[in-house]
């Protein structure tokens, strides 16, 4: 697929190509726009499922008060999932307080062999569940037995919680069944059906019933009645009365599953004129006993299955658990109950003669799980072990069946349950990248981003992981992925040194030339040792002075401090008269020496004369012109470093001075690389900085 972006943080224009099926590598320097190549990516793959765009968020600076400047991102209309690894990936999915990564059960086990175990272990007991969700009497049924569970409360010492809601509607009697004296005149208010109402609507008018003599609602007199109207207010709470109400209808409606006796107790309970006794409180508390325990079974039934019943060995033992004896329910032994229990008694029944199977299907699932397990933690244990980490992995099972990932610190085999407080950087993001690919691998993406995964690693561990992530085809291998790195071993490894193990990636170079992404791609030929480019760039070059430069930093590679080397450094250094530098002390080139150097130096560069070259390098509008016209920042670099090596006080930036003082050597960090004169290793802002010192110069000349 070719992506076009544009105007997203600093990139204004890039072209970019990814090949499906394939790992895609784009190698860069830091600054270039990695990470805004795979937030644009993502944020536009995103925008077709959301209604606000995320992408508006990567508006370069420069124009964030300028709308018309729109970023834009093509040639993704056919990503609809894209997966990316990056530090915001890290934070919410890694290094859970419970687990190493959040649903790590449905990472690693919950495969599709696993769901259909599930449901050949489902077909079994479906019968029983099925009955229980379409019988709507059953569902009422647990509803109204949690509202009575409710009703109790904490738990008290003795009696009922005060603030229970039993307790505030029954403390002080039924006074809806039993009216105070003098308020018989309310009688058909008091025992209307939403009577808490017609009492709220009372006690909202007692504020304004001492006003006047007359009614707040009717302005008629009220004089000889405001006693008795505010004895309503006195005697009623619209809430208490509107939780008794709830929990007497409640009770009316379990009326069928309680026994005559228990029916008989609980309608006086609710119509007490005094309130309720402690012997009253503890019958009530024992059918909320056997409300709960009944209740209990009902939902264990409706939740049978695989984990109910794992112990293999104890199938027809486990299905016993789930039978109801009635005959321990002494308070709802009634005809209703009895019909509702013989369902499921007879359910189960049909499900024992079926245990054989059952216990066959529940064997394999159990090896399943045990197979995933062994082998998820064998690949992720293998890994750590190769990357030199101390620690292991392991699919702990929870009390509810299931399963979570959890770290062992290998040396007292302890489970480490906040990783994140005592790995490293370097342990966390290892870790991190290799349980992404599992999590990536679940969601079956179309695009899989590592935004710079390995950069903080040594060679080893980078190794490990990329040999972990792309050399099993059950892994990364063969899908669409793109890795964003400014790191060029997994170019070396996978496309020069162990070629014969991994797919060769379509690996490119991107530049980014004041906001324009440029790509070139990287072939195998393309991947050197320093060495053989600076010999191949001394016999291509046009310009001997770039001859010279890479002369002296091959014979600085080679530790060749010869004299040809103190000449051309002598050169550099712009000596007229050229020295001798070596670790016991400075000397002065004789002219048989000088003549040596250049012999020594015509082997690579004809007609090397001393004098002539030093001549160039101390001429600051030959060497600016030479500057000008270099093909890469590489070479830019050196002529920059020899033209202000006597001016450096000029030089007021850090960054420019610290390439120029050569502390920073792009050379340097790798065995294998590429040639800087076909690929832009230094950084353009440098470059761009070396130009005003070098327009000031020129002015200056």
């Amino acid at each position: 697929m070719n992506i076009t972006i544009k105007n997203c943080n600093n990139i204004d224009h890039g072209d970019i190509v990814i090949m499906e099926k394939k790992l895609n590598i784009k190698y860069a320097i830091n600054g270039t726009g990695k990470s805004s190549i795979a937030k644009a990516i993502l944020y536009k793959s995103e925008d077709t499922k959301n209604s606000t765009s995320k992408l508006q968020d990567l508006r370069p600076y420069k124009f964030k008060n300028n709308e018309t400047v729109i970023p834009e991102v093509s040639g993704v209309d056919a990503l609809k999932n894209v997966r990316v690894f990056s530090e915001e990936y890290i934070s919410e999915y890694i290094f859970q307080q419970d687990e190493l990564i959040k649903g790590s059960f449905d990472i690693f086990i919950k495969n599709e062999s696993y769901e259909n175990g599930l449901i050949e272990i489902e077909s079994l007991v479906q019968e029983i569940k099925t009955i229980l969700v379409n019988d709507k009497e059953v569902e009422t049924l647990k509803n109204d037995f949690s509202e009575i569970i409710n009703a109790f409360g904490r738990e008290a010492k003795k009696g009922l919680h005060g603030s229970s809601l039993l307790a505030k509607a029954f403390k002080e009697g039924n006074k809806v069944e039993n009216i105070p004296l003098g308020l018989e005149m309310f009688t058909d208010y008091i025992r209307a059906p939403e009577n808490y109402k017609w009492v709220k609507w009372q006690l909202d008018g007692m504020s304004f019933i001492d006003i006047t003599e007359n009614c707040p609602y009717c302005v008629t007199s009220i004089k000889d009645k405001k006693d008795t109207i505010k004895k309503v207010s006195q005697s009623y709470d619209a809430k208490v009365i509107e939780n008794m109400n709830k929990i007497i209808l409640v009770f009316q409606r379990l009326g069928d599953y309680f026994s005559e006796k228990t029916k008989t107790t609980i309608d006086a309970f609710v119509k007490n004129v005094d309130g309720y006794t402690i012997e009253q409180v503890d019958f009530l508390k024992e059918v909320k006993d056997q409300i709960e325990r009944l209740k209990q079974k009902f939902e264990n039934v409706q939740n049978i299955g695989f984990y109910s019943l794992k112990d293999v060995d104890k199938v027809v033992d486990g299905l016993k658990e789930y039978y109801i004896d009635l005959t321990l329910y002494s308070h709802i032994e009634s005809q209703k109950t009895k019909e509702k229990v013989a369902i499921i008694n007879t359910s189960l029944d049909k499900i024992a003669q079926k245990a054989g199977l059952l216990q066959g299907y529940i064997k394999k699932q159990q090896q399943l799980i045990e197979s995933i397990v062994k082998d998820n933690k064998i690949e992720i244990n293998s890994f750590l072990k190769s990357a030199g980490y101390q620690y292991t992995v392991d699919l702990i099972e929870e009390t509810d069946g299931s399963r979570k990932l959890k770290l062992v610190y290998t040396e007292t085999e302890v489970i480490v349950s906040d990783a994140k407080y005592h790995l490293s950087f370097g342990e966390k993001n290892a870790i991190a990248l290799v349980l992404f690919m599992y999590d990536a691998l679940r969601s079956k993406p179309d695009l899989i981003i590592l935004d710079d995964p390995i950069s903080s690693f040594d060679k080893n561990k980078k190794y490990a992981i990329i040999d972990m992530l792309f050399k099993k085809q059950k892994f990364l291998k063969g899908k669409t992925v793109l890795m964003l790195t400014h790191d060029i071993d997994p170019i070396v490894d996978m496309m020069l040194v162990h070629s014969d193990r991994f797919e060769k990636p379509l690996s490119f170079f991107i530049e980014n030339n004041n906001g324009n992404l440029i790509e070139k791609e990287i072939r195998r030929e393309n991947i050197r040792t320093f060495i053989e480019i600076c010999e191949d760039n001394i016999r291509t070059s046009t310009n001997p002075l770039n001859k010279l430069v890479y002369f002296r930093r091959l014979y600085e590679l080679t530790k060749n401090y010869s004299l040809g080397y103190q000449l051309v450094s002598n050169i550099f250094h712009k000596r007229a008269i050229p020295e001798i530098h070596n670790e016991e002390e400075v000397k002065i080139m004789s002219s048989e020496e000088i003549k040596q150097g250049e012999i020594e130096i015509n082997d690579f560069i004809t007609d090397f004369v001393f004098k002539d070259y030093l001549a160039i390098v101390t001429n600051n509008l030959v060497m600016i012109k030479n500057y000008e016209n270099a093909s890469n920042n590489y070479e830019k670099m050196h002529f920059y470093r020899v033209i202000f090596d006597d001016k450096e006080s000029l030089i007021e930036s850090d960054a420019i001075r610290k390439f120029v003082n050569e502390s920073f050597h792009i050379e340097n960090n790798y065995i294998y690389q590429l040639n800087p004169c076909e690929y832009q290793l230094v950084p353009q802002y440098i470059i761009n900085e070396c130009n005003v010192h070098i327009s000031k110069l020129r002015e200056e000349s």
